[in-house]
């Protein structure tokens, strides 16, 4: 596996959610993502608005939540090898905001 950027994390999370139906989505949803480990640390946001899902690499300021996570994190839960419910549980992510409308995102991970 190539070193983990905070580049590839960005695109990473791109290709994950470039194809999901998000058609059933009402207004806008939007969600920080702080990506934070030792080597690799970064800000960007995922946003549902008009059936489709855009990821940018830049602070979101009118987001339903912050979703804090660490790279390794994120990549295990974006490929579905880390349960989005069980590491909110557990802490190995936190949610600073809505955290109803962040499991709401999360279940399109899961798709």
């Amino acid at each position: 596996m190539a070193a983990m950027t905070y580049e590839a994390i960005v695109e990473a999370a791109r290709d994950k959610f470039c194809d999901i139906d998000v058609s059933d989505v009402q207004g806008v949803r939007a969600f920080q993502i702080n990506i934070e480990g030792k080597t690799v640390n970064g800000i960007f946001y995922i946003e549902i608005k008009d059936g489709k899902v855009n990821v940018e690499p830049y602070e979101y300021y009118d987001r339903n939540a912050i979703i804090t996570i660490n790279p390794t994190n994120f990549m295990k839960l974006i490929g579905g090898k880390l349960d989005p419910v069980n590491a909110f549980s557990t802490g190995k992510l936190t949610v600073d905001g809505d955290v109803n409308a962040a499991l709401e995102m999360i279940k399109y991970i899961k798709a």
